[in-house]
């Protein structure tokens, strides 16, 4: 018996139908495209113990000299977070040097405790730290010469957990997921406090900084202290200005 052969528009359907399987079968089997790098996932350490966030290639590398009892200090964390990061971080035009300049024991505590966990942590306890100082800030402000006394009496270890305690740096980290023995090691560092000191020394005495925040752009002190006119100057170092 004749084998039945399908009209020209049966045929044309089914070489399209099967045609359009196997296209699907492509896409299906090619990988996914990348999204876009984002460059403030790159976060590494400075011989001094800075921590340097963004493309290592970048055209303009900004440093910020900052102290965590520094109210402007915060003020540009809140502002800056997501432009800074965004616009310029993840596009890879600024590289972001993170550098303490202490001002006082509790400010050296909260240092400390934004090292916890490592380089690729710190940005998120800097961030949470800067957003929640009007708490733990305040408890300070509120507390009498005799409850401060303790902050000075026995080993940096010693002071510091007792200052982390009474203004609840302790809680806020630990609400961050570090358990309290983390919290204390990370108190206990003499690297990491050693560091934070250096740092100190160097923008006092070698880059001259008198107050925090500062800002530095390719090595030159921006002469700016918030994120509006920081950012000016941002995009006119990008134009070459």
């Amino acid at each position: 018996m004749p084998r039945h052969i399908p009209s020209l528009p049966t045929r044309r359907l089914a070489i399209g139908t099967l045609a359009g399987v196997a296209l699907t079968a492509l896409v299906a089997a090619a990988p996914a495209k990348p999204a876009a790098e984002r460059w403030s996932a790159t976060i590494s350490t400075s011989p001094i113990g800075a921590h340097l966030v963004g493309k290592p290639g970048a055209k303009v590398k900004l440093v910020e000299y900052f102290s965590y009892t520094c109210s402007h200090c915060a003020d540009f964390a809140k502002q800056s977070a997501v432009p800074l990061k965004t616009l310029y971080i993840d596009t890879g035009l600024v590289q972001f040097e993170y550098r303490n300049l202490v001002r006082d024991p509790l400010d050296l505590t909260a240092a400390l405790l934004a090292r916890c966990g490592g380089a690729r942590a710190f940005v998120g306890n800097h961030q949470a730290i800067m957003l929640a100082q009007p708490t733990w800030l305040g408890k300070a402000a509120k507390m009498t010469k005799e409850q401060l006394a303790p902050w000075y009496q026995g080993s940096e270890g010693e002071r510091t957990r007792r200052i982390a305690a009474d203004t609840g740096l302790d809680t806020l980290m630990r609400g961050r997921g570090y358990t309290k023995a983390q919290v204390d090691a990370c108190l206990d560092s003499d690297v990491a406090s050693a560091e934070i000191l250096g740092m100190t020394n160097i923008g006092q005495n070698a880059d001259r900084v008198a107050a925090t925040p500062s800002f530095f752009i390719n090595g030159k002190n921006a002469e700016v202290s918030d994120w509006p006119k920081l950012k000016t100057r941002l995009d006119l170092a990008l134009k070459g200005a």
